[in-house]
């Protein structure tokens, strides 16, 4: 995400701020329930999250002035996961983890439902909602917190081999 700041070219000539994020979740899963039609999964893991922000402001009165700063942290989580058969190649999935526990997060959580296509025995095709939410304050002592809630509509695939 970036965007052009404006400066009324006093002390600078404008400028601009990036911010980037990024995550990735492993989680391991045991089948706690398994019928014909449906199936249940709980299960351990983690999140690791990554940031990095860049600010270059434009020289003016000043000079150009450049500042770069990132961090990251990794979750812990609990998870489970419930899959129920439709029939005729469909199928709904409810998936959801919470983590942190103040290790690195002090929360961290995600839902996501799925509506679910089986296309052939190899893929499948997703189509939902996922909502990801955390709270972060850093452990440094300093002012640096992130409240985040990101949800959305989501279109996945799945292949298996």
């Amino acid at each position: 995400m970036s965007t052009d700041i404006t400066t009324r070219d006093v002390l600078f000539q404008g400028g601009n701020a990036k911010l980037r994020a990024n995550t990735g979740t492993g989680v391991f899963l045991y089948r706690a329930l398994e019928d014909p039609v449906q199936f249940a999964d709980v299960g351990a893991g983690f999140r690791a999250w990554g940031f990095s922000m860049d600010l270059n402001l434009n020289a003016g009165l000043l000079p150009a002035t450049s500042v770069s700063r990132s961090g990251g942290w990794t979750d812990p989580l609990l998870g489970g996961r419930y899959y129920r058969e439709l029939g005729n190649g469909f199928g709904l999935t409810a998936y959801g983890d919470v983590g942190g526990f103040g290790v690195g997060a002090h929360v961290d959580w995600q839902v996501i439902g799925t509506v679910d296509y089986a296309l052939n025995p190899s893929w499948d095709l997703h189509l939902g909602y996922r909502s990801l939410n955390f709270n972060y304050q850093a452990s440094s002592g300093r002012d640096l917190g992130f409240d985040v809630h990101m949800r959305g509509p989501m279109l996945a695939g799945t292949f298996r081999f």
